[in-house]
């Protein structure tokens, strides 16, 4: 009787080996044919002038950042809330607790000043 991780490494192997498959058969038998147009940089259409290394706000990083993980833990809330009748007090409770982690998150970045957009 064979052991049930070997399922898991099988499937380990066939998770890693697929994507790795594609990425070399498109490398092997995609087209190369570059010239001058196709190796310039592109931005949005408008040939760059002068550096074109600039650096970023990390304020855009860390407001995407933000976003993500607030919506990300929507969908987590969401079997919460479906759920909400049927679940009892110790879940409620916790689902309470859960929120209140996240106020405190929202509280923090609002308070350190992630959240004005200058």
């Amino acid at each position: 009787m064979p052991s049930e991780w070997i399922y898991i490494g099988i499937f380990s192997l066939i998770a890693l080996a697929l994507p790795a498959a594609a990425i070399l058969m498109a490398g092997v038998l995609g087209p190369k044919k570059p010239n001058p147009i196709k190796n310039s940089t592109y931005e949005c259409g408008i040939e760059t002038t002068g550096e074109t290394w600039v650096q970023f706000r990390p304020q855009y990083y860390i407001f995407g950042l933000l976003f993500l993980i607030f919506d990300v833990e929507t969908v987590f809330l969401f079997p919460w809330a479906v759920g909400y009748r049927v679940l009892p007090l110790f879940a409620v409770i916790e689902g309470i607790v859960f929120i209140l982690i996240l106020l405190g998150g929202l509280l923090y970045a609002w308070r350190v000043g992630a959240l004005s957009w200058q």
